[in-house]
């Protein structure tokens, strides 16, 4: 009986040692798997974000940390000075996501809506479509800028041409601290619109048809089998677009930094009408050279960026609905 009860213990311990063996095979396995995306996120992403915390807290000088001066919170009490422009430029943001968000999310409803086609029958022509809408989210942001300057071109540009020919008055686009935003947001709308509308495709694309079906046999219209029944079944691909398209919005530098650069470069339109936060960052620390003034703009945007994505996450989990 003393026998048994051993070897059965023998058994016990050999049967764990062997899968604890194993399972630390299979962790050494999954961390050198990981290990390399970790050195690079650590060296190129977590790295740098330490660095620049670091650097809002100094009076930075080139040098280095022994070169430079600690001056604590002192950046980001100059933030809150009206004079800085900084709160200005948290207002043009506002602006400019305010329409961005609803605009792409509701153009890229519309699109998609019209360009899911039909599971039945083979629309023609749907495949080339669908290729232009898309196509300009791959081209380059610089470049398309540029053409679109040319566009909003006061005195030749194709814009003010419809215009007239509509018998509507000429505008001074990208001159005008009216109508500079706008002529950013067309353009950025133009070229962002793509992503967003092959993202609702793909929901659609799960959208079951006899679902859609039974709506209508119990008497619903177009209208009401998408706000009752496509658009909840929509909602985890609604909620993911509005918090990438809140992010991109707030980050938004390249179309503006092209179209109202003015004579000196740095972005920024007429009067500041276009000075989003991302570009008076940018212009804080490589035109101005206010290093690490630059620095605690970028880590408040970091918090403010990350505060409303957490919100809309919370806020959006109550109305999405998971099939």
């Amino acid at each position: 009986m003393l026998a048994i009860e051993e070897t059965t213990r023998m058994t016990i311990r050999s049967s764990g040692r062997i899968r604890w063996r194993r399972l630390g095979g299979s962790m050494a396995l999954g961390y050198g798997l990981v290990l390399p995306a970790l050195v690079l996120l650590s060296t190129f992403t977590y790295f740098p974000a330490v660095l620049v915390a670091l650097i809002s807290l100094y009076h930075w000088n080139l040098a280095g940390f022994g070169a430079s001066q600690w001056v604590g919170l002192l950046h980001y009490e100059q933030l809150l000075n009206p004079i800085s422009g900084f709160l200005q430029s948290l207002t043009v943001t506002a602006y400019y996501s305010g329409v961005m968000v609803p605009a792409t999310i509701g153009f890229g409803l519309l699109l998609a809506w019209l360009l899911q086609g039909s599971p039945r029958r083979k629309t023609p022509g749907l495949a080339f479509f669908r290729a232009a809408v898309f196509l300009p989210y791959v081209t380059p942001t610089i470049a398309t800028s540029i053409v679109w300057v040319f566009i909003f071109n006061p005195q030749f540009g194709l814009a003010n041409a419809m215009l007239t020919a509509l018998h509507l008055p000429a505008l001074q686009w990208l001159t005008s601290t009216t109508w500079a935003m706008p002529a950013v947001m067309i353009n950025n709308l133009w070229h962002n619109l793509g992503f967003s509308v092959v993202l609702f495709l793909a929901g659609l694309a799960n959208v079951p048809p006899e679902t859609m079906e039974a709506a209508q046999l119990d008497g619903a219209n177009s209208a009401q089998t998408f706000w009752h029944v496509v658009l909840p079944l929509l909602s985890p691909v609604l909620l993911f677009v509005v918090i990438v398209t809140t992010i991109q919005s707030m980050q938004t530098f390249g179309p503006i930094y092209a179209m109202t650069g003015g004579q000196f470069g740095g972005g920024g339109g007429p009067l500041g009408s276009t000075t989003t936060t991302a570009v008076y960052l940018y212009k804080s620390a490589f035109i101005d050279f206010h290093y690490s003034y630059g620095a605690a703009v970028s880590v408040v945007l970091f918090l403010i960026i990350f505060i409303l994505t957490m919100i809309q996450h919370r806020l959006g989990e109550r109305f999405t609905f998971y099939q």
